[in-house]
C-alpha cells in the first residue's frame, strides 16, 4: 500500500473511530469506516498488545495489509478505513483472515451505497 493511501497520524485513526456510527464486527477484526475530504480512500490498521507480541503483531499487521492491498479497488470511495485486529486474529490461517476482510468490505460496500 502506498503511503498516501494509508492513515498515519493517530488524529486520523481518532476521527475515524468518533465519526463512525457503528462498526462491523466479526470475531477476526472490527471495521470503521467514515468519509472525508481527502479525496481517496485511506486505510488503517490496528494491532494492540492484546492480539500477542511485537513479532505477532507485525506479522497479523503484515498479513492485513497484504489482503487490504489485494482488495484495494473494491474499497468505497472518498472513505477512512481502520480495521482492528482482535486477539483471534492472531491464530487464523490465511484464508480466514481474507474471509473476514472480504465479509467487513462487503458490509462497507452496502453502506456506502445508502
Amino acid at each position: 500500500m502506498k503511503r498516501e493511501q494509508r492513515l498515519r497520524s493517530p488524529a486520523d485513526f481518532r476521527r475515524v473511530r468518533d465519526v463512525a456510527r457503528s462498526g462491523w464486527a466479526h470475531p477476526l477484526l472490527v471495521l470503521y469506516m467514515a468519509r472525508n475530504d481527502a479525496g481517496s480512500t485511506r486505510v488503517g490498521i490496528t494491532v494492540s498488545g492484546r492480539v500477542g507480541k511485537a513479532v505477532v503483531r507485525n506479522r497479523v499487521r503484515r498479513r492485513l495489509r497484504a489482503a487490504l492491498d489485494a482488495r484495494f479497488d473494491r474499497l468505497p470511495p472518498q472513505a477512512d478505513i481502520v480495521l482492528v485486529a482482535r486477539p483471534s486474529s492472531a491464530e487464523a490461517s490465511w484464508s480466514e483472515l481474507c474471509l473476514a476482510v472480504d465479509t467487513l468490505l462487503t458490509r462497507a460496500e452496502k453502506a456506502a451505497a445508502r
